[in-house]
């Protein structure tokens, strides 16, 4: 993940100022994660597909699941144990793109 965020976990004030900033967002289990509902499962999917080329570019990509026009997508840097500034920077990313 080269070329990107700091690879440091986020210390407890950095995730706070984040989510306050990520309207939606919430942590569960150490995990940043948001729910997203669509008109129906073409445009779920088509979220996915841009949310994938996202994450391919950071080289970052998140845990989720569908279920017809819901998206379920929980974040968290697996080799670093834990939520860094990668997290942040994909959900942000993933926020612009399910304004598309």
């Amino acid at each position: 993940m080269s070329g990107g965020p700091e690879r440091r976990l986020l210390d407890a004030a950095e995730l706070r100022d984040a989510l306050a900033g990520l309207p939606g967002w919430e942590l569960r289990e150490g995990r940043l994660c948001r729910s997203f509902r669509f008109d129906d499962f073409a445009a779920a999917f088509a979220f996915m597909t841009r949310v994938a080329a996202a994450a391919e570019r950071l080289n970052h990509h998140p845990d989720w699941s569908n279920a017809y026009n819901r998206v379920e997508i929980a974040l968290t840097t697996h080799d670093l144990g834990g939520l860094s500034a990668w997290d942040v920077a994909l959900a942000r990313q993933i926020d612009q793109l399910a304004d598309d």
